[in-house]
């Protein structure tokens, strides 16, 4: 696999999803039949660097695992997709995270995360291997690892160069000394309602929680809205990106396939319209496929799912 232009960081988390298919979520204290069960790598952290990795981005992670056979079958998959882990910290007594995440009929998604040794990146762990920072220009961050850690990675970024992209989730408050150095955040509806209060039903009310989170320094807001795309706000402008209509088979990694793909695309010097139109379309290749990693596709695959979508809408 080819690997080119800009580094991107992932700080993050890496958990072993074991899925389940079923026709509909029970209610509680129902037993329902699943379809089908799979073992899949997974982790917001480590699907969005695979999703980077595998369009073809220099890409390191810097994580925890445990020292078990979850772990060892993640770093395998994350080292076939092409991500670079000479960062990694392998915990000798925290378990590898665990994702349990139950698909239904239609795709959408039910998931309960234990995080194991994901919640133990600390710090500490951060200024030992400072080092992956010093070359980065992206560097990408989520909510499943501790928020201190978050904290100092972002000022590891800032210290050098480096623009910082938060993936707010799984979401909880966050200090406006901490979002006045964030240059993207990518909430999706219920995370910016999190963020700022503001119920989002319509891009109206998407624009209000965005201006909230420009007022507290974020320099552009990013609200995903699965089917309904996404809006960009800024203090320039705002703009609303369609998604791809696709049939759903599986939603579960959509909001990582984005923010790989984001990075992905900022890393290479892409004007940032095309580069969240670029993250839309990968982010509905992802949904048309079981799993989160291996959802997530290669440049080759993506450009083979864009004409099979040119020659749907040519036959409409």
């Amino acid at each position: 696999m080819s690997q080119t232009g800009s580094k991107v960081l992932v700080v993050g988390s890496a958990n072993m999803d074991l899925v389940v298919r079923c026709e509909r979520f029970p209610a509680p204290g129902e037993t329902v039949f699943g379809s089908a069960f799979a073992m899949l790598p997974g982790g917001k952290g480590a699907n969005q660097a695979v999703c980077c990795a595998k369009l073809g981005r220099y890409v390191d992670f810097l994580g925890r695992m445990g020292r078990d056979v979850f772990g060892e079958r993640l770093k395998a998959s994350m080292e076939r997709d092409g991500v670079r882990l000479g960062h990694l910290l392998i915990d000798p007594s925290e378990p590898t995270g665990t994702a349990l995440i139950t698909v239904d009929g239609s795709g959408q998604n039910e998931i309960t995360v234990v995080s194991g040794c994901n919640m133990k990146l600390r710090p500490e762990d951060l200024m030992e291997h400072r080092s992956a920072f010093a070359d980065a220009a992206i560097v990408l961050l989520q909510l499943e690892i501790p928020l201190d850690t978050v904290t100092q990675a972002v000022a590891l970024a800032k210290t050098n160069g480096a623009v910082v992209v938060l993936n707010p989730a799984p979401a909880c408050p966050l200090s406006e000394d901490l979002l006045q150095r964030i240059d993207y955040i990518t909430p999706n509806e219920s995370e910016a309602e999190l963020l700022t209060g503001i119920h989002i039903d319509d891009i109206a009310s998407a624009e209000d929680a965005a201006q909230v989170l420009l007022q507290k320094g974020v320099q552009n807001v990013i609200i995903t809205m699965g089917s309904a795309g996404c809006l960009l706000v800024n203090h320039r402008h705002m703009r609303a990106f369609p998604a791809r209509r696709v049939q759903p088979v599986d939603t579960t990694a959509a909001g990582d396939a984005f923010n790989g793909a984001l990075a992905y695309a900022l890393a290479g010097s892409t004007g940032l319209g095309e580069a969240i139109a670029f993250a839309n379309t990968v982010a509905a290749y992802a949904v048309s496929k079981l799993g989160a990693q291996t959802a997530m596709p290669t440049r080759r695959e993506l450009e083979m799912f864009i004409r099979t979508l040119q020659k749907q809408r040519t036959r409409l």
